[in-house]
């Protein structure tokens, strides 16, 4: 199950999402050659990485920043930027330029703490801009919960397109992570910080939420974006019958 865009056009570039975008891409293709040297990952992962225990140790509380912007791999920095480029594009339409970098930094930082106070003595790194991302998705919640959002659903030998409404999406997304979180330990997986960035994101989205309207915001809008929606169609390809000869 994979979010592949929304039908919420942005009504200007959004330039911070790009950016931050570009800075995630450039940080990991810069860290590409190192990958394969566990020597020398290891040490630009505590360094720059989020490790609880350094932070217990009151060191690194840059990494708080900085390790939002390291991936462990390229499907793990391909799904993050997927998520961002969907949902961080509208956010900023509504909140513009710097007040969405701060807040995409506040939720990148809120969901770290997340995933420190679960475990402050751990000295596994943490990397990743999914908690940030998670915050983003959790501001869209509130401000968009009926945007239609497209789902790639895989079945084994088949896969569909579905709209799906944003709530329900990011409804079921949200649940997978606290199922996870609770289910999964050493799974390798920052499930508290995914939790953690989402509900920041919902609370840091609140005033933005109000500055609308409130519930007179989503009785306006009846939950979908203030705007036209974006409109897809789909069509099956044409592939050329191939007649077998008796």
């Amino acid at each position: 199950m994979f979010p592949i865009r929304d039908h919420n056009p942005s009504r200007r570039p959004a330039l911070v999402t790009y950016t931050l975008m570009a800075l995630n891409i450039a940080v990991f293709l810069a860290m590409w050659p190192s990958y394969s040297n566990d020597a020398a990952i290891s040490r630009i992962y505590m360094d720059w990485a989020m490790v609880p225990a350094r932070i217990s140790s009151g060191d690194g509380f840059y990494t708080l920043i900085t390790s939002m912007f390291m991936h462990g791999g390229f499907m793990h920095i391909a799904g993050n930027m997927l998520f961002l480029w969907i949902f961080g594009d509208n956010l900023e339409d509504e909140m513009g330029h710097l007040k969405y970098l701060g807040f995409y930094l506040l939720c990148g930082i809120a969901a770290a703490l997340a995933q420190y106070i679960a475990a402050p003595f751990e000295w596994v790194p943490m990397v990743g801009a999914s908690g940030a991302i998670a915050g983003v998705m959790g501001g869209y919640l509130l401000l968009f919960p009926k945007a239609k959002v497209d789902v790639l659903f895989i079945f084994v030998i088949f896969f569909k397109v579905i709209p799906l409404p944003a709530w329900i999406m990011l409804g079921v997304w949200f649940g997978l992570q606290l199922f996870g979180g609770f289910g999964a330990a050493n799974s390798g997986v920052a499930y508290l910080a995914h939790i953690g960035g989402f509900v920041a994101g919902l609370l840091l989205a609140a005033p933005e939420w109000r500055r609308l309207g409130g519930t007179a915001y989503w009785a306006r809008t009846h939950g979908h974006p203030p705007h036209s929606e974006a409109r897809y169609r789909f069509q099956t390809s044409r592939v050329p019958v191939v007649r077998r000869s008796k």
